[in-house]
């Protein structure tokens, strides 16, 4: 197991970095053991779209992807690439606007184990999912809010590389880096600024999940101090 804590993912906040489009715009990097990149994309059932050089090159294909379209497309573009990690080979998968981290992870993690981090851009919000075996085991946007089958088994983790499970942030300590510090405690992969300016993408289009039409939503509310309630409304509500 690697030692990474956040102060290894400092470069993230570089002006020069080109990890600082995902976090404007938004991105999801997800990393999953033991399934090559054409397998991966066969599994969310994205077409093919050929490969390109380095990550200037795929945000230059994105934007030549998104160029192509009058209006927002039911879809996205997505570029992946094999990279060491613990246990052998990882395909490393990154987007930017999509939501390839939260699905279909159960397949993409059967037999094995699948982690992604993502933020939606200006707004804040970022998550963390860790899958084993086809379950979700850990996820969160705050640290000290996690749900899963397993909640609290990264709590040792997420305090060794600067995250706090359990209370307030370390203002000191970046939340995103610590996170990708997270990332290569579970999987072993060292994601550099180089790693993603140097690789090789495979891309695919990703169709945009069906939405179903919903018959209910329930919203929780969690207050100051921690306690909690929820209301459902229906969509039979007068």
């Amino acid at each position: 197991m690697t030692l990474a804590t956040a102060a290894d993912y400092g470069w993230i906040r570089s002006s020069s970095s080109l990890f600082a489009y995902g976090l404007e715009v938004g991105y999801t990097l997800t990393l999953v053991r033991g399934v090559s990149p054409s397998e991966l994309f066969r599994i969310v059932g994205a077409e093919p779209r050929g490969v390109c050089q380095g990550l200037s090159g795929f945000i230059a294909a994105e934007q030549e992807f998104l160029d192509g379209y009058e209006e927002w497309p039911e879809a996205f573009l997505a570029g992946a690439f094999t990279a060491q990690g613990e246990g052998g080979d990882w395909t490393l998968a990154l987007e930017f606007g999509g939501d390839l981290g939260t699905r279909p992870m159960e397949t993409l993690s059967a037999g094995t184990r699948a982690v992604s981090h993502s933020s939606n851009g200006g707004k804040p919000m970022h998550f963390f999912h860790w899958y084993e075996d086809g379950e979700l085991r850990t996820t969160f946007e705050w640290p000290s809010n996690r749900t899963g089958s397993t909640p609290d088994e990264l709590n040792g983790l997420m305090t060794e590389v600067g995250l706090n499970p359990s209370g307030d942030e370390d203002p000191d300590v970046d939340r995103k880096a610590a996170v990708l510090a997270l990332a290569e405690r579970l999987t072993g992969v060292r994601v550099t600024e180089e790693l993603l300016a140097e690789a090789e993408y495979q891309m695919g289009e990703v169709p945009e999940e069906d939405t179903e039409e919903w018959r209910s939503i329930t919203i929780d509310v969690t207050d100051a101090h921690g306690a909690g309630t929820h209301v459902q409304l229906r969509r039979d509500q007068p």
